[in-house]
């Protein structure tokens, strides 16, 4: 059982799930020959060495190492625990996971009460908004409709200290999870209260359309209220009057704005293909895109553009303009931007960049120009590259040497971020043409590795045997107790009997499956290397291959034993049962001879 999923609904869920379906929804395979390939989404590379075996429904990258069944890889792409990534495949295949143990035998990383508590908070909230009037008028005012609304969940936080606990805090366990989640605060004299008061609601949602935190926006500058005065909460905590216009909900264990981006969630169930994706900086200008029919805006949740945030951004779309203000702050989070998708842009992405007029933003343009002005300008906004050299030359006298120097300087650790691949190349020589100098970039540490590629290795013939098992799991059905191979003293021996064993008490058992029953074994890596491993020959030249190596097992064991008795023999310690036991294998080594 891991965690409180049951080993038996993990194997049902691999024998549903087909890896290549869970793969090919995000990163593009291509057919190559029984397997798919690609370019690994692990690592930067040039030459595709990531491969994807139906046979094993197990995937492995030959640059990096990256290997694993589909949980793996969901894992690893979307990162999610264990417990999430089984949930989001069971959800696909149309499963429900069951749970075992009680409240207490509750592993750590389960938050299902968090969410549970997070999703009652928003519904809370939408419902409070109807009941206040400026939160009415403020939406009406900012041209939000029903739908708009009710597809953010869109709430309120009413005045007040004590709100939202009163409505869901109706116990310790209840406070407690209110405290994890962020949602509730203490005062400098020890005063619990709800974080959120006189605010419009943004939740935020995972992934998966989990609600995770919340953004809250002011939408008036009215004092404090008098129950936050009464409650004795300071007043540098009262939020409409000197608290920021928006405030998110603090680090969680559900929540770390530097790795999410709001309204992804309603991006993903808009858009079934997405060509592009358009980064924003505020909330309204997010709902005020989608509402006007780009619903292709995300934002980052008061924080720089992280790396994090880049690759998010770029699984979701391979071309992610990044739109700001054109003053000063805005050309800063811009380069931060740059800096943070350098790195991510393997053949194929691109990355620009889009500054708004003075005074404006992307609300107030779509509102001015509709949804075919605001196009109009995302077509025409400045390509990575051009803002690139643009930005690092703005200050610089390109037409001198020293100037021309000072350039080159500055660009090559840069353009040295990016992957290896065309896009590079072309930085490259693009700096050199501005230059005069040669680039001389040196490569990432990632893109020098060399690709080693599938080759059959030799192995032991145990390794052989417990690789060939893995390819064919079928090949369990052969092989009848006892096993005479055991007798070989040799590492490996006994899992190869173990594997067999299990392979033979789950009929149709896939590869995959049969690893992961391994999962919390100190023999999980050395498996999952001889699933990654290729296996040549087809299914009756393996069945063959496999017979041979388990009888060359039994002979190496025999031969051995053998020896041990014939010494024995020799030095005249050797048992009348030993004596037999030597004739029996001396005959089996010589049938020829036995039979004169």
């Amino acid at each position: 059982m891991r965690g409180r999923i049951p080993d038996s609904f993990i194997d049902e869920l691999l024998a549903r799930v087909d890896i290549v379906d869970v793969i090919e929804r995000r990163v593009p395979l291509k057919k190559a020959g029984r397997e798919w390939t690609a370019c690994c989404p692990f690592h930067n590379e040039r030459t595709p060495s990531f491969y994807v075996s139906p046979a094993k429904q197990f995937f492995h990258c030959f640059g990096c190492g990256a290997h694993g069944s589909a949980v793996k890889f969901l894992m690893d792409y979307e990162r999610l625990e264990f417990p999430d990534a089984v949930e989001e495949l069971a959800q696909a295949v149309g499963l429900t996971v069951p749970r075992e143990g009680g409240r207490e035998a509750a592993p750590r990383e389960d938050k299902t009460d968090l969410y549970a508590l997070l999703d009652s908070t928003a519904r809370w909230y939408e419902g409070e908004l109807p009941k206040n009037a400026e939160a009415q008028a403020y939406c009406r005012k900012r041209g939000l409709d029903a739908d708009t609304i009710a597809r953010f969940r869109l709430g309120w936080a009413p005045a007040g200290y004590d709100g939202l606990i009163k409505a869901l805090g109706g116990n310790d366990r209840r406070m407690q999870l209110l405290t994890e989640a962020g949602m509730v605060a203490t005062g400098e004299r020890g005063h619990r209260y709800d974080r959120f008061r006189e605010r419009l609601m943004f939740p935020i949602l995972d992934r998966r359309g989990r609600v995770i935190a919340f953004g809250g926006r002011i939408i008036s500058s009215a004092p404090p209220a008098r129950e936050d005065q009464e409650a004795g909460i300071h007043a540098r905590t009262s939020q409409q009057s000197t608290g920021p216009k928006y405030l998110n909900s603090p680090e969680t264990p559900l929540f770390h704005k530097g790795r999410e981006l709001f309204a992804l969630w309603q991006v993903k169930q808009a858009n079934s293909q997405l060509a592009r994706i358009v980064v924003v900086e505020g909330y309204m200008d997010v709902i005020a895109l989608h509402q006007a029919g780009l619903p292709i805006a995300v934002a980052t949740l008061g924080t720089a553009t992280t790396p994090e945030h880049t690759e998010v951004l770029f699984r979701a779309a391979p071309d992610v303009v990044f739109c700001f203000d054109g003053d000063r702050a805005g050309r800063a989070a811009a380069w931060k931007a740059l800096d943070a998708a350098l790195p991510r842009l393997r053949d194929g992405r691109q990355a620009y960049f889009l500054f708004l007029p003075d005074g404006e933003d992307p609300d107030s343009l779509v509102r001015k120009e509709g949804k075919d002005g605001f196009e109009k300008r995302l077509k025409e906004a400045t390509p990575l590259s051009d803002y690139f050299f643009g930005e690092l030359s703005h200050d610089v006298a390109t037409g001198s040497l020293d100037g021309r120097a000072r350039l080159a300087e500055r660009a090559r650790p840069l353009i040295a971020k990016l992957p290896d691949g065309a896009f590079r190349d072309l930085m490259a020589q693009e700096l050199e043409k501005r230059t005069g100098a040669r680039a001389n970039v040196p490569a990432e540490p990632s893109a020098r590795r060399a690709v080693q590629r599938p080759v059959a290795v030799q192995r032991s013939l145990v390794r052989s045997a417990i690789a060939l098992l893995l390819a064919q799991p079928g090949l369990a059905d052969l092989v009848e107790p006892p096993y005479r191979f055991l007798r070989l003293d040799k590492p490996g021996v006994g899992l190869l009997a173990e594997l067999i064993d299990l392979c033979r008490a789950r009929p149709g058992i896939n590869p995959a499956m049969l690893v992961e029953h391994f999962a919390e074994r100190p023999e999980y890596p050395s498996l999952q290397k001889l699933m990654a491993a290729m296996v040549v020959g087809e299914p009756d030249v393996q069945r063959v291959e496999f017979l041979d190596a388990l009888a060359r097992m039994e002979e190496q064991a025999n031969s051995l034993r053998q020896e041990e008795l014939a010494q024995k023999r020799a030095n005249g310690t050797i048992s009348s049962a030993e004596k037999a036991e030597l004739r029996e294998l001396h005959a089996r080594r010589h049938p020829s001879i036995s039979g004169r």
